[in-house]
């Protein structure tokens, strides 16, 4: 058993009769009143989000957890399908464990986190940020950059992001995976 200190992001606890993986959390310490630590929490068996407040040494229960790397396969319906490239194995996650799934592309290296009681998968992270090549988006105005101007494109896999005016079709960019946007584009 653990408590309220021991909270940080990506933590897998057990909450309620099912296990959630904190998302965000905030200590909190009002001038009046016991501190607290408020917290988002994310189910990895339905992917509903919920807030929950715990009180300032509140026992949790933890749930250990193992990392691992996999390589991404391919999707079937709203199976993603991951293989470990060290021993082959493979395994399958429902799309809505994972965070920004619109930006993973065939061959990209995941870590998962997976439970060590029973050996289940919980959760997939990407990496910090991904290259995909832009596949549409409308031709920029000449001119028309005095200001921090945006336009919507489509990358190769199939995702939406906001980029600059001077990115154009072809081009490779940066995304960064936790927010889901455009960080700088990529020469050759």
């Amino acid at each position: 058993m653990a408590n309220t200190s021991d909270i940080r992001k990506g933590l897998c606890i057990r909450h309620s009769n099912d296990i959630y993986k904190i998302v965000e959390f905030l200590h909190v310490k009002p001038g009046k009143g016991p501190a607290f630590v408020r917290t988002k929490l994310k189910s990895v068996t339905s992917g509903k989000v919920i807030d929950n407040t715990f009180s300032a040494g509140h026992k949790i229960d933890v749930i250990r957890v193992e990392t691992q790397k996999y390589q991404y396969l391919y999707a079937e319906g709203d199976q993603l399908h991951f293989m470990n490239t060290e021993d082959y194995n493979q395994i399958s996650l429902q799309s809505s464990l994972i965070d920004q799934v619109g930006l993973m592309k065939e061959g990209e290296m995941v870590t998962i986190s997976i439970n060590t009681e029973d050996g289940m998968p919980l959760s997939a992270e990407l990496p910090a940020s991904v290259i995909l090549e832009v596949t549409h988006t409308e031709p920029g105005v000449k001119g028309n950059t005095a200001t921090n101007a945006t336009k919507p494109a489509t990358v190769e896999t199939g995702a939406s992001v906001n980029v600059p005016l001077f990115i154009n079709e072809g081009d490779k960019i940066k995304i960064e995976t936790e927010k889901g946007t455009y960080s700088e584009r990529i020469k050759e």
